[in-house]
């Protein structure tokens, strides 16, 4: 049985929860996993990269000397790509880096990555995440009652708190995102995930 303590913000275990073996407790699939991390890295990649080749650079309508008797080399254009300001060969085009991957290898992907992050004892859930002001210090006195100080972050909540975006905003090791957001790429480059208790139920429910 996958079990967790339930803490509160003072740190202290409320009590230990039960974990869904079949989202937590699963052998992770790691090629699975690796193929949705490189499907959303690639999905971040704008794909705008381009350059002008010799048919879009401006000028060069006219052949720069006659073919024979000048003793150069024979030209067509002063903007092939052997000219200073000639257009580019072999050079990026812009393209859609996107991948695919089905549903069910998703889903897989997802649950390998939550089953790495609790055999590893990365996994906390906290009884609520909510503070009374929405300064920095409430979040970094947070962490050091977590003991997560040094560490890069992912919080998962149920709903954004106005208070939690704007005190945890300017940490650039701590991340915030909603429950239907969590993604294989946020999982794997956290060192730890703490989750609140509703969003973990919603997403226990979801990858049912």
């Amino acid at each position: 049985m996958e079990k967790v303590k339930l803490l509160n913000l003072k740190g202290e275990e409320v009590k230990e929860l039960k974990l869904n073996e079949e989202i937590f407790g699963i052998t992770p699939n790691d090629k699975v996993l690796y193929d949705a991390i490189i499907l959303a890295q690639a999905s971040l990649r704008q794909g705008t990269h381009a350059t002008k080749n010799r048919s879009q650079v401006s000028g060069g309508g006219r052949k720069p000397w006659r073919q024979k008797g000048t003793g150069r080399a024979r030209q067509g254009s002063i903007r092939a790509v052997q000219w200073v300001g000639g257009g580019r060969y072999g050079t990026p085009v812009p393209r859609d880096y996107s991948k695919k991957q089905n549903r069910k290898e998703r889903r897989l992907a997802l649950k390998s990555a939550l089953s790495h992050k609790f055999a590893a004892g990365e996994v906390i859930v906290m009884e609520e995440l909510a503070f009374s002001t929405p300064r920095t210090k409430e979040m970094v006195a947070l962490l050091k009652t977590l003991n997560l100080t040094d560490k890069k972050v992912l919080f998962v909540v149920d709903n954004f708190d106005e208070n939690i975006i704007l005190a945890s905003r300017n940490l650039q090791n701590v991340a915030l995102i909603l429950y239907d957001e969590i993604n294989v790429l946020d999982l794997v480059n956290a060192d730890v995930v703490v989750f609140t208790n509703e969003a973990l139920n919603k997403i226990e429910e979801g990858l049912k």
